[in-house]
Formats: structure tokens, sequence, C-alpha cells
């Protein structure tokens, strides 16, 4: 589907859809990065990630999955969705603003 922010087509912030900028206009979507963080650890069924996402709408996570799957951070199987290995390496590519974020909110605080 060409709906979902891509690589080489016009996003938020880039005509020309440099990789970067259409990484950070998939991930700006609401519950998008959510989605994605719920997963990292575990493959889930809908309604348990739904339940980890704090009752997000089923409306809402059908999309958000439908989206991912798209791009291919996101896989499902007869036990539920999980990352690809795309989405293995975006949450390898977090872990170091994960840390600035500890940082920033000790900082804060």
């Amino acid at each position: 589907m060409a709906d979902h922010p891509r690589p080489g087509a016009p996003v938020r912030g880039s005509t020309t859809g440099r990789p970067l900028m259409a990484a950070l206009d998939l991930l700006g979507q609401r519950w998008t990065l959510r989605v994605i963080w719920e997963l990292r650890a575990e493959t889930l069924g809908f309604r348990e990630l739904q339940r980890h996402c704090e009752r997000m709408s089923s409306s809402v996570l059908s999309a958000r999955l439908a989206a991912l799957a798209d791009t291919r951070l996101v896989q499902s199987a007869d036990d539920g969705y999980s990352l690809t290995p795309l989405g293995r390496d975006l949450i390898k590519a977090l872990e170091p603003l994960q840390t600035w974020s500890a940082d920033w909110a000790a900082a804060l605080s």
C-alpha cells in the first residue's frame, strides 16, 4: 500500500522522501512507535498487544499493524504479532535514544 510513509516518496519534511525523513514520518504517527516498542521483547496476540498499549481502540491498532506489516517492520503469525528482522534492527537503533531519554529525564528532575 502506498499510503504509508516510504523512502523515495514524498513524506512530511521531505518532498524527495529521504529515508530518514520517511522513517521519522512513519514512527511519528500516533501509536506506531508504541506498538513497535511493545513488541520488542515478545510476540503478542492482538488483545494482549491492545492491553499493553493502554487499550487503544481496535480499529487504530488494526490500522497501525497493517501499516507496520506493509512497511516490513511487523509480521503476523498464528501466535500473534512480532517484529521482523528490520523491526528488530529498529529497536537496536532506538536503544541509544532510550538511554539518552533516561539521562534527560534524570537531568530534568
